[in-house]
């Protein structure tokens, strides 16, 4: 017979990495979300989207401030829709999945955008524009993960019933 030993300080540090995890990405997509009604920021968003295959018809059918403005409160509403697992496992897998699509679509910017690539070096060498936007493919791990945390939470929230 073999015996598992469980290491409390690993399951206890894992679970204040899934915590973390979770609610600093609720943090940032409230935060940037929130910039996104700000001119500065709305003028940031309006230079990758024009170059997106994906959003480029969006962004030419509105004002670069209004197209921001969805964005932000597409980016808040998803921030919020996470930060709910507690109370509605369900819709927050629904918010993850929503973060899970829109890290996916930003980082088609990478493809898209001018300028990614340092100028004289090209690939692998981001220039800043480029390091904005790689720092996606840690959110998007950031939404998978809450996505998966969440329909864990949410099945077990059904079989209680």
């Amino acid at each position: 017979m073999t015996t598992i030993i469980r290491n409390d300080n690993g399951v206890k540090l894992e679970r204040l990495g899934a915590v973390l995890i979770r609610y600093t990405l609720v943090i940032v997509l409230l935060w940037v979300g929130s910039l996104k009604f700000t001119a500065y920021e709305a003028m940031g968003v309006h230079e990758h989207a024009v170059n997106s295959p994906l959003l480029a018809w969006l962004a030419n059918m509105m004002s670069t401030q209004s197209f921001s403005e969805v964005i932000g409160t597409i980016e808040i509403i998803l921030g919020i829709l996470i930060a709910i697992k507690p109370y509605a496992p369900k819709a927050s897998y629904f918010g993850s999945l929503g973060a899970i699509i829109m890290f996916l679509i930003t980082l088609t910017f990478v493809l898209t955008t001018p300028g990614v690539w340092q100028p004289g070096y090209g690939f692998p060498c981001p220039s800043p524009a480029g390091q904005f936007l790689l720092k996606d493919v840690l959110f998007l791990s950031a939404a998978i993960f809450t996505a998966g945390e969440s329909l864990i939470a949410s099945d077990l929230v059904n079989r209680r019933i």
